[in-house]
């Protein structure tokens, strides 16, 4: 089937906001259906010559790496991490450590509305998708798509409407109904399609692990995902995933020196080969030791009881330049942006569309 790409125009460097196609102000008093929410996307390889498209959210991880003087050094030094621990981990028929490379791709989604509800187009979700370089056999493998997962809703919801909830709040709490249009869209999108056409198998995302939570190392271990963690109980994160239909466990592959969050639906065990399952660890693995270098590159392993924090000082640099508080500062700008262009002019018509959704909530 073949794709229709719309481009929302966001440009990385003038950190100016897309401009979002409308026809007229949707009415408020019908009910949507599925037929008239389509997607398409868009496809953009991740490679040493990558500049971030129009499409492409300026607080994505990968987009914050190309920047600057050092945008090359960057990205050249991020893939050479992966490569290296992507034969690392995969180390059968690999005597020199060299037999594999990874390609990634960057895929970002835009959602439209039918032409009566106004919505043209709208940047709703960034993911990865992997591919494997077998260079022994000159095949290339397909690898896990979803790994990164960025969305200017989930800005939204939490950088402005978690916030704004919580302000002068004694305690942490939700809001009613948090989480639940983002994740009715993200099941759309899976089940859509458009994803069909794409990708064989349901996504994978891979994340950092809470700071605010304590994790337990079991007996279980997975020949490649490495020993499972268990949390001392679920986080925002994962009830806001669990409203995209994703369940999560934690494991730590041999070699890494804190667990990641991986969140999936079906079976995480079963339903992926080996490289598979690899790809993804040494992607975002690679990532993380970048972005969060205190838990993921930090000099000491995470042992039987485990609390991350992103304040501790025991790590090594890997002397690739990220900006983290320009994407936290920015995450804010971004979710405003979708309150603005998104959430005033739709969210009461995509809300009563959610509504009539079965609810899929994994946790």
């Amino acid at each position: 089937m073949p794709v229709t790409c719309a481009n929302p125009a966001l440009s990385r460097h003038d950190h100016s906001t897309p401009t979002i196609a409308t026809d007229k102000q949707p009415s408020g008093h019908r009910i949507m259906t599925g037929e008239e929410l389509t997607f398409s996307i868009t496809r953009l390889r991740f490679d040493d010559d990558y500049r971030p498209s129009d499409t492409t959210r300026i607080t994505t991880n990968f987009a914050n790496l190309a920047r600057g003087e050092n945008r090359q050094e960057n990205l050249r030094g991020v893939l050479r991490m992966i490569d290296n621990r992507f034969n690392d981990l995969a180390d059968w028929d690999n005597p020199d450590g060299d037999r594999y490379g990874m390609e990634l791709d960057i895929i970002s989604v835009a959602m439209s509305l039918a032409a009566a509800n106004g919505l043209t187009a709208f940047p709703i979700i960034e993911i990865l998708n992997t591919s494997i370089i077998d260079r022994k056999t000159d095949k290339r493998i397909a690898g896990i798509v979803g790994n990164n997962f960025s969305s200017y809703l989930r800005d939204y919801d939490f950088s402005v409407l978690l916030a704004a909830h919580n302000r002068d709040r004694v305690g942490f709490d939700t809001p009613d109904g948090f989480g639940d249009l983002h994740g009715c869209l993200f099941r759309h999108f899976v089940q859509s399609d458009t994803y069909k056409a794409n990708f064989s198998k349901p996504p994978v995302i891979c994340l950092s692990v809470s700071s605010s939570k304590t994790y337990h190392r079991t007996e279980n271990r997975h020949p490649i995902l490495g020993f499972e963690y268990r949390q001392s109980e679920f986080s925002p994160t994962d009830e806001y995933f669990a409203k995209m239909g994703l369940k999560v466990r934690f494991f730590m592959p041999r070699g890494s020196r804190s667990p990641m969050a991986f969140y999936f639906s079906g079976d995480l065990l079963g339903d992926y080969s080996n490289l598979e399952l690899i790809g993804t660890i040494s992607t975002m693995e690679s990532f993380q030791k970048i972005y969060r270098p205190e838990i993921y590159n930090a000099n000491r392993t995470a042992g039987t009881r485990f609390r991350p924090s992103l304040t501790h000082q025991d790590f090594s640099s890997t002397r690739i330049d990220y900006d983290r508080e320009e994407r936290s500062r920015l995450g804010i700008e971004q979710g405003r942006f979708a309150e603005e262009n998104f959430i005033k002019p739709y969210g009461q018509l995509l809300s009563q569309w959610s509504a009539t959704q079965a609810p899929k909530n994994m946790i």
